[in-house]
């Protein structure tokens, strides 16, 4: 991740905790395609809105922040544990039925996306489910906080998942949002199956 991007969480966790909005709609769409009780691993959960809908429904949640100021945040919030972790520190394999990542890939560089969607296709186990969402674009850049945003278009992100690992895709919709800054942004939402055994 983006050193100034993961710097102005760290300096910026309780305004941003303050902002964050009520868990995505889509978020009881994906729960519904996972076994009850099912493990999730959340990517970038932010102040753990997302992760206590999960774990009021029962799932096995494994939540983690790339800020550990917002890693403490949320488990305060939540009572439960939230570890902090960078995307590209993930590594297990065939361990979750579900990750769910809102709005937190995009602070990827086009270059090192590929690689950490394989570290994903590996961590879930055959036929789990993936759900991120990414803004849309053409090229990448900062905002006007800073952060580092990469900009993609939906054919680009589905070439980027093909070569990441077999994926059946599930759905794929945009919305209109504003950001933490103001600025309205379009956003790509993918919701991918993985296909086939290993990688």
């Amino acid at each position: 991740m983006d050193e100034p991007t993961l710097e102005f969480y760290r300096r910026n966790a309780e305004s941003y905790a303050a902002w964050a909005k009520a868990p995505s709609t889509r978020l009881i769409s994906f729960l519904r395609l996972l076994p009850e009780g099912g493990s999730i691993l959340e990517l970038g959960c932010g102040a753990g809105n997302h992760a206590a809908e999960m774990l009021a429904r029962g799932f096995a949640l494994r939540a983690t922040d790339g800020s550990p100021e917002m890693a403490a945040i949320a488990s305060r919030r939540l009572n439960h544990p939230v570890e902090t972790m960078r995307f590209d520190e993930l590594d297990v394999s065939e361990a979750f039925d579900g990750v769910w990542a809102s709005a937190c890939l995009l602070h990827v560089p086009r270059d090192e996306l590929g690689g950490i969607l394989r570290r994903i296709h590996r961590a879930l186990k055959t036929g789990g489910v993936f759900y991120a969402s990414f803004k849309s674009g053409e090229s990448d850049g900062r905002d006007s906080l800073g952060r580092y945003y990469s900009y993609v278009s939906s054919d680009w992100l589905r070439a980027a998942y093909a070569a990441a690992g077999a994926w059946r895709c599930l759905s794929s919709d945009t919305s209109e949002i504003k950001s933490f800054d103001a600025a309205p942004a379009t956003m790509l939402h993918l919701v991918m199956r993985k296909e086939g055994g290993g990688e």
